[in-house]
């Protein structure tokens, strides 16, 4: 599949990668939507809360949505994704990871780019409801490696999931460590590491014998909190085993349903591997498209509406794929 001709072109001031992505993530309004929360109980014991809105006439579809590191279904992005499709017939399942609704998590194991066990007990819920003919996976940066992971590490899935879209996704997760490491990243890096830090902080009290206050003080960097948490915590040798193995990137090639990628090409957050060119002009279930400006999850058209959550409904809407 060739690259997706693109047509996003932004006011003034959103042509710059950073503004995008700040005013999108810290000046937007958020969208007005009524959501209703269930508490999903996971295999493990432990659980996570999904934020449920709803088509007034539904077509009996349903997307579930997926946000990135330290993010929750109350985000702009989620909340502006979610009310697009609800308008247009979608229901909206957005997922708040483990440790990300507002309450801490019973478990050591918290969420990670890769954990897919945790995704599909979202599907197999869903599907025990019996009301939904069509599924349709939608991630931002940290979901939507998730979601290619899922799609792509397993030999089937339920035949109900139908596409998949992934915005601002880090495809190497180590490569958009390397970019996120970058000087002018300082403001987006120190922000995840206070709110990493600060949940570490407070797991703590639960696991001591795990979790000790040496080890926090040693979190001085997003790479340290994946070596001292992250990596143990779900079972990796170390950080840099954990992006190896969870990388999105190298499980492309074995999607087998229709997915479509918006990375913008001023996104500070993603590496040169995160724009699979070579990769989708060769894959008929791949569809790419790197516009000249958007920052991370920045695609900044209206404040109601989103340059992203258009694409995204078109892509699941259209039939022809």
């Amino acid at each position: 599949m060739p690259l997706i001709k693109n047509h996003y072109k932004p006011s003034f001031p959103f042509k710059n990668g950073h503004f995008s992505t700040i005013y999108s993530a810290k000046l937007r309004p958020s969208p007005h939507l009524i959501q209703q929360r269930e508490r999903l109980q996971l295999p493990d014991g432990d659980f996570m809360d999904i934020d449920w809105s709803f088509a007034e006439k539904s077509l009996h579809k349903v997307a579930i949505l997926l946000h990135g590191l330290e993010g929750n279904a109350q985000r702009t992005y989620m909340k502006g994704q979610a009310k697009i499709l609800n308008q247009n017939g979608w229901d909206a399942a957005a997922v708040n990871f483990r440790g990300c609704s507002g309450e801490a998590n019973l478990s050591y194991q918290s969420y990670n780019a890769g954990k897919t066990d945790d995704l599909e007990a979202v599907v197999n819920s869903i599907l025990k409801k019996d009301k939904y003919s069509e599924i349709a996976l939608v991630g931002f940066s940290l979901g939507g490696n998730l979601l290619l992971k899922y799609l792509g590490e397993r030999e089937s899935f339920p035949k109900e999931i139908k596409k998949a879209v992934a915005i601002s996704t880090p495809l190497s997760l180590k490569g958009s460590l390397e970019s996120l490491n970058q000087f002018y990243n300082w403001v987006y890096r120190n922000s995840f590491l206070i709110n990493l830090r600060k949940k570490y902080k407070t797991k703590m009290k639960d696991f001591p014998e795990k979790m000790t206050a040496s080890d926090y003080k040693k979190i001085t960097s997003l790479l340290e909190f994946d070596n001292i948490y992250t990596a143990p915590a779900h079972g990796f040798k170390d950080a840099l085993d954990y992006y190896e193995k969870n990388s999105s990137l190298q499980f492309l090639p074995n999607i087998q349903i229709p997915v479509y990628i918006l990375n913008s090409a001023n996104d500070s957050f993603l590496s040169s591997e995160c724009y699979p060119t070579e990769l989708a002009s060769k894959m008929k279930n791949l569809h790419l498209e790197i516009p000249k400006y958007g920052g991370h999850v920045g695609f900044h058209q209206t404040n109601k509406l989103y340059y992203s959550e258009i694409r995204s409904l078109d892509f699941l809407n259209d039939n022809s794929l």
